[in-house]
């Protein structure tokens, strides 16, 4: 089992991760490390992994063009309202304000589908007022990343409902079928688990001060260094001339909901994005003339995240087609024996190794389900029980994992000036305080349902 490529690959991510080898070069180095422990040759390896990175184009160009959209969404000056509201709470607890932005960012994964591109252009400005409250960045990092994953666990709508579908579709094809109305049921606990990883994280592990005045900077992401002037302008209310609703903020409300109605009705991101970009270049809150600043700023503001996505799809696609996977649970076949808490612990563990890999939930749970189905169906788990480990097991490393974008995109905006790290300040606190609450949750709700 040790000799597998799954373990062999993720120990070499995750070590030159904690070294602070940036994720690309993580990435590719893994993923030369999982195709030559597979047998196969340097050429084979290179050419599978550029084979597979279409695999989250998609994903990648909804990305892109989500960046663009949100982009025009800051130049359209309707976040500098919010941030006024967020930046004149001059008496309101660092508590409360943590929660705000973990509110906040749960719509952007249903009501308004800009996803982590919002991050990037919200989180810049408030840096200051961040830092002014001493609030602990790995706090509100915790608080963008539940924020991000907790929704699409429990929610059918949005990202939800693409996860969700990509569940049962799997557990069906694999002999085993559901209705997307039982999968909120069975993710309920692993759902609870977020909310308690999230309560330890801001009420007992970074509940202490912090001054970021004498912290050594280190290099910012060059996608985001053009918004430390914002950060800087953001420093108190008093500084910032108050904005009031104008005829295009109604515009751009409209842009808005129509990317939101658009995907929902279409099922896609891009279709989606690009209904929001042709409206507001159609009401001339972006001209013609501004588009390619614009745009650009928004290719800045999430390229580097995209790019990760489609280097992750090429890992994936490595352990895919060697079968790398499927000879993990293999190897773990025989020690699980009758028991259902040792095959749950064991398959979730499997998950966990997965996910921190290549990144993604929703790319995790078509390669788990075809072992892990048939496992759950052989063990006597209930179909229920089955959602609950192969959604957990999906979710599991998707907090904490390099490749991840509920961690990349946490850190595009809280590294603006410099002060935090990406692996040490974002993937290593999530990691802990939502994995093992999903952990073990996801274990009560396999065994109890």
């Amino acid at each position: 089992m040790l000799t597998n490529p799954v373990v062999i690959s993720v120990i070499v991510l995750t070590v030159l991760s904690l070294c602070r080898v940036h994720v690309l070069f993580a990435l590719i180095m893994a993923t030369l490390v999982a195709g030559l422990t597979a047998n196969l040759s340097v050429k084979e390896t290179v050419s599978t992994f550029i084979g597979g990175m279409g695999g989250q184009s998609e994903t990648a160009l909804s990305y892109i063009l989500l960046g663009i959209f949100a982009a025009m969404i800051a130049h359209s000056g309707i976040t500098t309202i919010l941030i006024d509201k967020l930046l004149g709470m001059k008496k309101t607890s660092k508590y409360a304000l943590v929660f705000i932005i973990a509110g906040l960012t749960c719509l952007s994964g249903n009501l308004i589908p800009v996803h982590i591109a919002f991050i990037p252009i919200l989180i810049p400005p408030l840096l200051l007022f961040f830092d002014h409250l001493k609030i602990d960045r790995r706090a509100i990092a915790s608080a963008l990343t539940f924020g991000l994953k907790m929704p699409y666990i429990l929610i059918p709508a949005g990202y939800g409902l693409i996860f969700h579908g990509i569940i049962a579709r799997e557990m069906e094809a694999n002999g085993m079928p559901v209705s997307l109305s039982q999968i909120p049921l069975a993710m309920a606990l692993p759902a609870v688990g977020m909310f308690v990883g999230l309560f330890i994280a801001v009420f007992i592990t970074y509940r202490k001060p912090r001054d970021y005045s004498n912290e050594t900077k280190h290099e910012s992401d060059p996608a985001i260094a053009q918004t430390v002037a914002l950060a800087e302008i953001g420093a108190t209310s008093e500084e910032r001339v108050k904005r009031k609703l104008q005829v295009k903020d109604g515009i751009t409300i409209a842009a808005i909901v129509a990317a939101l109605v658009t995907q929902i009705l279409v099922g896609s991101l891009v279709v989606g994005a690009m209904a929001g970009i042709i409206i507001m270049f159609a009401g001339r809150i972006v001209t013609l003339q501004d588009g390619e600043t614009v745009v650009q700023k928004g290719v800045m503001l999430m390229g580097a995240i995209a790019f990760v996505m489609l280097i992750a799809s090429g890992y994936a696609t490595i352990l895919k087609e060697t079968g790398a996977v499927t000879d993990l649970v293999t190897a773990v076949d025989s020690l699980i024996g009758d028991s259902k808490l040792l095959g749950a612990v064991v398959l979730l563990s499997i998950g966990l190794l997965v996910t921190m890999g290549i990144g993604t939930s929703f790319g995790t749970i078509p390669i788990l389900a075809a072992v892990f189905v048939p496992l759950c169906a052989l063990m006597g788990f209930s179909p229920l029980a089955t959602v609950a480990l192969l959604g957990t097991a999906g979710a599991l490393g998707d907090a904490g994992s390099p490749a991840s974008d509920s961690t990349l995109g946490p850190t595009s905006g809280l590294n603006a000036d410099g002060k935090h790290d990406h692996i040490w300040d974002t993937c290593v606190p999530t990691f802990i305080h939502y994995n093992i609450p999903l952990f073990i949750f996801g274990i009560i709700a396999a065994m109890i349902l």
